[in-house]
């Protein structure tokens, strides 16, 4: 390893290009985004490709829990605004966050009614709207680019996993070349895109997420959001994992760490890590309980990148 070398200098005092820091560059402060739960499902939920979901997915785990007692979208706006004020009052603009399952599920007429209900509140400033890639049709992507010329809009796509054969295991219903299309045709409208990682899937292996970066190396993608597996209540995994524990291992807070830095090394330096892991409720957790908070883990990467001697893209090798 040549250690004179040094990180990019963009990435300021850390070894990474942290999403929150380029937000306060381009935007002057803190910019939090809303959650909101629009009653959308999805077609590996609704019969079109299965019923059940994703052997991982219990949207539950994730979702606050006013957005499960309030229907209407700009109650729930008024309840997040309230909450985020009060927990960053720094804060200087709210995005829209349509986050629950797949928020571009549906006919064209009610995704535009959706949307446009979220951006007529005086406090939100634009839009975040994750989904899979499979639910990404032309008509779609091309709305979407005609909003993003008036508002901000940030596309979140579930990717999980590059490998194949881990989606095919985990009941995904598409595969990788699917994602790789759909980012390409989102990034061709210049689409903001932010990839989802899921790390610790059964039958990835260390190997196979770092083929797995370097394709996403490849691709347009501006952000990125890592995420540890856990298994949450009420899911296909969880009934795996009762049945028999060794068929789903579990990463430690160390090997999670060492799979992130795999992966980091090996992007480009313009990708924005805007996520570094996840927090489930206890009530809704089986396992892991790693004992750690989601606010220690930058730090703790900052200094697991010290020890290793790296930092984002010190491998990234251009096509």
């Amino acid at each position: 390893m040549d250690t004179t070398a040094i990180p990019p200098s963009s990435f300021h005092e850390r070894r990474y290009n942290a999403y929150n820091d380029w937000v306060k560059r381009e935007h002057g402060g803190r910019l939090q985004k809303i959650s909101i739960d629009a009653g959308f499902t999805c077609p590996n939920r609704d019969g079109t490709l299965g019923v059940g979901g994703c052997s991982f997915c219990n949207n539950d785990g994730f979702t606050p829990s006013y957005l499960r007692e309030q229907r209407n979208i700009l109650d729930q706006i008024e309840t997040g605004l309230a909450f985020m004020r009060r927990r960053y009052p720094e804060t200087k603009e709210f995005l829209a966050y349509f986050q629950s399952y797949s928020n571009t599920y549906g006919d064209l007429d009610r995704l535009r009614t959706l949307y446009e209900t979220a951006l007529a509140h005086p406090d939100i400033s634009g839009l975040v709207i994750g989904t899979r890639p499979d639910c990404l049709p032309e008509v779609t992507l091309d709305y979407l680019a005609e909003l993003s010329q008036r508002v901000p809009v940030e596309l979140e796509i579930g990717i999980e996993s590059c490998n194949d054969e881990v989606l095919r295991e985990c009941l995904r219903g598409h595969d990788f070349a699917c994602t790789r299309d759909a980012i390409q045709r989102a990034a061709r409208r210049r689409l903001f895109i932010t990839g989802h990682l899921l790390l610790g899937l059964p039958r990835e292996t260390p190997a196979s997420l770092i083929e797995g970066a370097k394709s996403l190396a490849s691709l347009p993608i501006d952000a990125l959001k890592f995420h540890q597996l856990q298994i949450i209540r009420g899911t296909r995994l969880a009934n795996q994992y009762r049945a028999d524990p060794a068929s789903v291992p579990l990463m430690s807070p160390e090997s999670y760490l060492d799979a992130v830095i795999d992966i980091l090394e090996h992007l480009p330096p313009q990708i924005k890590i805007q996520r570094l892991g996840s927090e489930v409720p206890p009530e809704q957790r089986v396992s892991p309980d790693w004992g750690i908070r989601l606010a220690r883990f930058p730090a703790m990467l900052d200094a697991r990148l010290q020890e290793r001697e790296t930092w984002q893209g010190r491998l990234f090798a251009p096509v």
